[in-house]
């Protein structure tokens, strides 16, 4: 299959009813398409077409269609077709911009949800991931999720949807395996090196061939020695062994862009599509030559269309703060006060660990901040009896001080007025957790953990000064690190989440040697993942409605029946909404659930998460706001009325 203009770069096998076509590019001449048996048959202009991939089932506009992806770096951008009765039409929304010199690119569908992103391979060594969604029918447009990046040029790029990898040939350094999910840890791991490991001077096209079970291979390209590599997929990419191939009996001298499937195309069962950079063309290869020639399974032919069933119910946030001043690792705890008379006024405050505390309005802007110091988690009781008025009390774990701040809210400006009596020493090594309680006596306490597993409780007494001091009444010892917690005034019980182990309540009331009740082991739970962090309470009345609690090593919220015996009762997950440009919540440390009318959007109160990784684009930490009743309806939970 020769290019009509420029040189063969990648090439795609697309399946269309009962027949397949391959669409290459070339270069200035766009996407070139052609027969199982490598006669072209059309082409659509394309720019200059450096990059396609292929993916079916992924957009929910487009049905079992498939979809493809071009770069193309005339225009430097990404553009989008449609498969259909043989040729192609461009979907594309628009020219996606990406800010660098285009490479090549590739497509990921993700297992956990089935969102669709497409990475875009930049000259710099970029990787930008982008989210792909439909502005409006039989469109597709995408935005930036996050970039990862390697010291020079990226040309290829494959991944895997099954077990979210993404493979990327760094030409003159080697090949790279990434998370393909956006909201995980960015931690690379290298494959084979150049000079150091099996490859000679250049790494060129990558390929993932899916044969079932044991028989799914990583395909390299080792461009300067003109020998395709093999990897063992099902063995964490170990390598197996090379091959030149031979194409009508002449060696493919410069093998580049890579394709790989165990599909039937034309006679052969399975192929490897070859771009041969020497001639300028794409060569098909059955695979079973290829397994033959490394002595490995060619394994069956896979569906193309694998259905994906996300792993927990999903949600979407509405509204997202800014976000905080600090960088890394800085957004920690929010508290939500609630404006009865006029609920769109309502308030969040929200820690920046790093500084201080964050006051928030229901759109997400940061109204007022406190430069106070190291400020971890945060609570709020309203109609606290001070110097013979009502005010709004918020205390906050200060890692600063090693001490309790205390402030009073301005309900009207969001301002914070510390009010403490001086420093409230905790004596904790490090301040930590923290939580508020109302008890039924009309009293106020404070409870801060210590990593060590250590939660102190306090009593928050005025002064005739019309300050706020804390007198220590009681200790409780976990076996480890705790940190979110919430206390259900009207039942008077304690929750914790002690991080590795699971959930656990104690009565609030200051009661000596009071022995803390397991609800819930992440032992014992497979839908839940050390970090348990953040706990809040979503109150129905007469004493009914839901614990949730963030369960962080796998990003979900797991929720639990206040009443009863706490039993659980299930968990979801939230995921980008990218007409909003909201991205999801990630390895949430702490949160907040009111069940308040909170104004337009959240009649029914909402939880409100830190988020601890910020993208659609990748800014500091921040929170996002969910609806109660999205969550409701997802989860068949009640809302309150």
């Amino acid at each position: 299959m020769t290019t009509q203009q420029g040189g063969a770069n990648r090439a795609v096998v697309v399946t269309d009813g009962p027949s397949s076509s391959i669409v290459g590019t070339a270069e200035l001449a766009g996407l070139e398409i052609y027969d199982s048996a490598g006669k072209r048959t059309g082409s659509i202009p394309a720019g200059e077409a450096v990059g396609v991939d292929v993916r079916y089932g992924s957009l929910p506009g487009f049905g079992s269609a498939a979809v493809l992806l071009g770069a193309d770096a005339t225009s430097n951008s990404l553009r989008f077709y449609r498969a259909q009765g043989g040729s192609l039409t461009e979907i594309s929304a628009r020219s996606v911009p990406l800010g660098i010199a285009v490479e090549g690119g590739c497509l990921y569908r993700s297992s956990q949800d089935g969102s669709l992103y497409a990475f875009a391979l930049g000259d710099g060594g970029e990787i930008d991931q982008y989210l792909l969604f439909e502005p409006s029918a039989g469109r597709v447009d995408a935005k930036l999720m996050r970039r990862l990046h390697v010291a020079s040029t990226v040309e290829h790029c494959v991944a895997d949807d099954s077990t979210g990898q993404l493979y990327v040939s760094e030409q003159a350094v080697g090949i790279w395996r990434f998370n393909a999910e956006p909201e995980t840890e960015i931690l690379p791991v290298l494959i084979d090196a150049v000079r150091l490991g099996k490859i000679n001077e250049e790494v060129g096209g990558l390929a993932l061939y899916d044969g079932g079970g044991s028989a799914r291979w990583l395909i390299a390209s080792n461009a300067s020695a003109g020998q395709l590599y093999a990897y063992d997929h099902a063995k964490d990419d170990a390598y197996v062994g090379a091959l030149t191939v031979t194409s009508a009996g002449e060696a493919v001298r410069e093998p580049g862009g890579l394709f790989a499937t165990s599909a039937p195309l034309g006679s052969n069962q399975g192929a490897l599509i070859i771009g041969d950079e020497d001639g300028s063309n794409y060569k098909i290869v059955p695979f079973g030559k290829i397994a033959q020639a490394l002595g490995i399974n060619a394994g069956s032919p896979q569906p193309l269309i694998a259905a994906v069933a996300p792993t927990l119910p999903i949600v979407h946030p509405s509204v997202e703060t800014d976000p905080v001043t600090s960088a890394a690792d800085a957004a920690d705890d929010p508290a939500i006060w609630a404006n009865s008379s006029n609920p769109a006024a309502s308030w969040v405050i929200g820690t920046d660990k790093q500084g201080g505390l964050h006051v928030y309005d229901m759109q997400g802007k940061s109204r007022f901040f406190a430069a106070d110091g190291k400020m971890n988690n945060v609570d709020i009781r309203s109609d606290y009896r001070l110097a013979g008025r009502d005010i709004v009390l918020v205390t906050a774990s200060d890692r600063t001080n090693k001490a309790i701040a205390i402030y009073s809210l301005d309900t009207e400006t969001g301002a914070l007025t510390n009010i403490a009596d001086g420093i409230q020493q905790t004596g904790l090594s490090d301040p930590y957790g923290q939580c508020m309680y109302r008890s039924k006596r009309g009293r106020t306490y404070v409870f801060i953990s210590d990593p060590d597993g250590l939660v102190r409780q306090w009593e928050l007494v005025p002064t005739r000064g019309g300050k706020v001091q804390a007198k220590h009444v009681r200790d409780i010892k976990f076996s480890s690190q705790t940190e979110g917690c919430v206390v259900d005034d009207d039942s008077g019980t304690l929750y914790v989440a002690e991080e590795d182990i699971g959930l656990w309540r104690v009565t609030a009331e200051p009661v000596k040697n009071a022995a803390p009740v397991s609800i819930d082991r992440i032992a014992d739970n497979p839908k839940l993942k050390d970090d348990m962090e953040g706990v809040g309470l979503y109150d129905l009345g007469g004493g009914r409605g839901y614990l949730i609690v963030s369960s962080q090593g796998n990003n979900s919220y797991a929720v639990y029946r206040r009443e009863g015996e706490n039993a659980y009762l299930g968990s979801f997950s939230v995921i980008a909404d990218p007409a909003k440009g909201i991205d999801g919540i990630s390895e949430t440390d702490g949160l907040d659930v009111s069940s308040a009318n909170l104004g337009p959007g959240f009649e029914h109160g909402a939880m409100i998460a830190q988020d601890g990784r910020n993208m659609l684009p990748v800014q500091n930490q921040n929170f996002k706001y969910v609806p109660w009743a999205t969550i409701a309806a997802t989860l068949n939970l009640e809302s309150r009325r």
